[in-house]
């Protein structure tokens, strides 16, 4: 008896690891978000671990006194179309991100893409007044 629950037990444990299916397994950085003068651009990054466990960080360098400011938070596991939230506690800020093979996005709850001022580069702001918050993942 004890067996065949042991074999139960681990065709579970196989049958749910298959199910996690990511799109790639690494280090990722994007840029949604355009930094302001004198602080520094933060460099976001996502790392995706094969079983899939995600992790959102950042790093950031203050262009004034050379301070390093870095912060790594897990958003659980992937799902395909899933919006995750990323809640950073040093500057208190939360992001809803979901994420394909190349591309992330800054969504809603509802995971609508945001339209916002703040994700126009500087070249994008010349002609919009806002852009689609969505970056290309850079290995």
């Amino acid at each position: 008896m004890k067996k065949f629950f042991s074999l139960i037990i681990l065709c579970i444990s196989i049958f749910s690891l298959a199910q996690v299916k990511v799109p790639f397994v690494g280090h990722r950085s994007f840029d949604i978000l355009e930094g302001y003068s004198g602080t520094g651009t933060p460099h976001y990054y996502l790392d995706v671990k094969k079983n899939g466990d995600v992790h959102f960080g950042y790093v950031q360098v203050n262009q004034a006194n050379g301070k390093e400011t870095k912060e790594e938070v897990n958003a659980g596991k992937y799902a395909a179309n899933k919006v995750m939230k990323v809640e950073f506690k040093k500057y208190k800020e939360t992001f809803l991100l979901k994420f394909d093979k190349d591309k992330i996005y800054l969504t809603d709850e509802k995971g609508n893409t945001k339209n916002l001022e703040g994700c126009c580069s500087a070249r994008e702001s010349i002609d919009n007044e806002t852009c689609n918050c969505e970056s290309e993942l850079y290995e």
